[in-house]
């Protein structure tokens, strides 16, 4: 006879036939499946059961605390700045993390970013700061905190001992079909930022053919979820619509974006990329309880770029060392005239992975040179032959498949439509 006060079938029984969990339900279930008590095939079926049938608000909340509960929360309160944090559900070419976290740290505010790897399509923030000669992920607590002190800004890996449920589950919802559950990318995302212990975060949420929320009511879904989750657990949190149905920016690839993010700092890039970091800022420094800071001023004058210097440097990097460049390159030209109308942001990233930029499997190396320069993009006006973008890898057998992908990204008409960067913003 078990000691366990609930039984795995039952809760899923209960969520099959549409029934609410109680609070003691999620407590056991999340911490019983950390424990290894319930199954994988059983967890597997509750998170089939929640996709179809969805959850509450206070169950979302409760089942969020649950993960959080699975594990280590850090604290920021000893700092002698507040603290603020940023978010975003991935994209092609999503460089901001980059200049956003200098940036932000320039008007006393800390930011405390941890980050993650690329998988798929979408690239991670530690791939490309990897591509920086002696740049190191991973930091102690130690390290993070004092590094927030001096510096402002720290770009780490997160440490094992957060939400380890979620770890679990995470990797479970991979194979299992039930990515797509928004209660559960939502408390997915939102219990290792609230276990992160900032005070602040807003949260980007990216909508359009790049992003993993293809559809505007979807993502609009996800993200006031997300903001209600915050909200609950006592983070001032809002998100931002943002637009993924273009690359950001025109490159995609590790070295390549770090190269385009430095651009930024030093007051040039690309409008788009500007135009989200200094969107961003502004909702972090509100959050943290500076509306009234002049972002564009501190890309302007090179504070920013001082903060980046020394956030590289005090992990290990060196700011002013040769980026990685791949070894082959090919480039891509316009088979007919007009003006670009649309550019496939999910195309250019799955062309970006299949250079080497990003990996198949977690823990697979990527490639820092390669990836894709756009030079073209939405707006322009191409005649037939201009070049449109160029591909890196160091292995030239992938330039095929690459090549393959990109083909058809760019569209072409009379005119081009406006792009709207952020497309909405949303609070509790």
């Amino acid at each position: 006879m078990s000691n366990e006060p609930f039984d795995a079938v039952e809760i899923i029984r209960a969520k099959r036939d549409r029934a609410k969990l109680s609070p003691e339900q999620i407590d056991w279930v999340v911490d019983a499946y950390t424990r290894g008590v319930v199954a994988d095939y059983q967890m597997s079926a509750l998170a089939m059961a929640i996709l179809l049938n969805g959850m509450e608000r206070d169950e979302i909340s409760r089942w969020t605390n649950a993960m959080i509960a699975s594990g280590e929360r850090m604290d920021f309160s000893t700092l002698s700045r507040p603290t603020a944090d940023k978010h975003s559900t991935g994209g092609v070419g999503d460089k901001i993390t980059l200049p956003l976290a200098p940036l932000v740290a320039c008007f006393d505010v800390a930011v405390p970013q941890l980050s993650g790897r690329g998988l798929g399509h979408t690239g991670g923030t530690l791939d490309k700061l990897e591509s920086i000669p002696g740049w190191r992920c991973d930091l102690s607590n130690d390290e993070m905190m004092r590094q927030l002190e001096e510096v402002g800004a720290v770009i780490c890996a997160a440490g094992t001992g957060l939400a380890p449920a979620d770890k679990k589950l995470y990797a479970l919802r991979d194979v299992t079909g039930t990515v797509e559950a928004i209660p559960l990318i939502a408390s997915s995302i939102m219990s290792k930022k609230i276990a992160e212990g900032t005070a602040s975060l807003v949260l980007d949420v990216k909508v359009g053919s790049g992003a993993f929320m293809k559809n505007e009511e979807l993502a609009r879904e996800l993200a006031t979820t997300m903001v209600q989750l915050g909200t609950d657990a006592g983070v001032a949190t809002t998100a931002l619509l943002t637009d993924m149905s273009v690359p950001l920016g025109l490159t995609v690839g590790n070295a390549l974006e770090v190269r385009e993010s430095v651009e930024v700092l030093a007051g040039g890039g690309p409008a788009d990329v500007v135009e989200l970091t200094v969107a961003l800022a502004r909702e972090m420094l509100a959050a943290a309880g500076k509306p009234d800071a002049d972002v564009e001023a501190a890309l302007k004058d090179g504070r920013a770029m001082d903060v980046w210097r020394r956030m590289i440097a005090a992990q290990g990097g060196d700011p002013d060392a040769e980026l990685p460049v791949a070894k082959h390159s090919e480039e891509i030209r316009a088979e007919r005239s007009g003006v670009i109308t649309g550019l496939d942001a999910m195309q250019v990233g799955l062309a970006g992975w299949r250079l080497g930029a990003g990996r198949e499997r977690q823990g697979e190396p990527v490639q820092f040179g390669a990836g894709v320069e756009l030079h073209k993009s939405v707006g322009d006006e191409v005649r037939e032959g201009d070049l449109l973008a160029t591909l890196f890898t160091d292995t030239p057998e992938r330039f095929a498949r690459a090549q393959q992908a990109i083909s058809g990204a760019w569209s072409y008409g009379e005119q081009a439509p406006a792009r709207r960067v952020v497309i909405d913003k949303i609070t509790a």
